[in-house]
């Protein structure tokens, strides 16, 4: 199973770069990991709502380019769904037993993502009704794919 990380800007804080390389590393036994990266936009502080939209959608259109048409994509958004462990182990199974063997997970920048992109998307998943910075939420985020393949495969983990 390949899993990507599709992710608007970079990661500038150290500790976050451990945590996901440590994840990375973890996750190799269970799939191949791809992290890409997009341009964030410059987003002023008290933008418009148009504005904002205009930014999403700026962005949205860089992270389209690398979204390829057999994949599973799965948009986080605090309006998604929000699934226990088990039940996100049991969502990467299930696809891959259905056939969808490479699962795009997108994460947005400061302002989310674009409407165009949660429009396409196969499901929203939400962590949480609170807001997480959208750097930490890519360790957040391998940290659950790795419990997930753990749970999958019958391993131990922390509950």
């Amino acid at each position: 199973m390949k899993i990507t990380l599709l992710c608007v800007g970079k990661l500038k804080e150290k500790y976050l770069k451990q945590g996901i390389d440590e994840y990375s590393k973890r996750l190799s036994r269970y799939c191949k990991l791809e992290i890409i990266e997009v341009a964030d936009e410059k987003a002023p502080e008290n933008m418009s709502a148009s504005e904002e939209e205009q930014v999403k959608g700026k962005e949205g259109e860089k992270l389209s380019k690398y979204i390829k048409e057999n994949t599973y994509v799965i948009a986080l958004a605090i309006d998604g769904k929000q699934l226990s462990s088990e039940e996100l182990a049991d969502k990467i199974s299930e696809l891959g037993v259905r056939g969808n063997s490479h699962i795009v997970f997108i994460i947005g920048g400061s302002l989310g993502l674009s409407d165009e992109i949660l429009k396409n998307a196969h499901q929203k998943l939400s962590f949480s009704k609170m807001t997480f910075p959208h750097q930490l939420m890519r360790m957040i985020l391998l940290e659950q794919v790795y419990r997930g393949f753990r749970i999958i495969n019958g391993e131990p983990y922390h509950k």
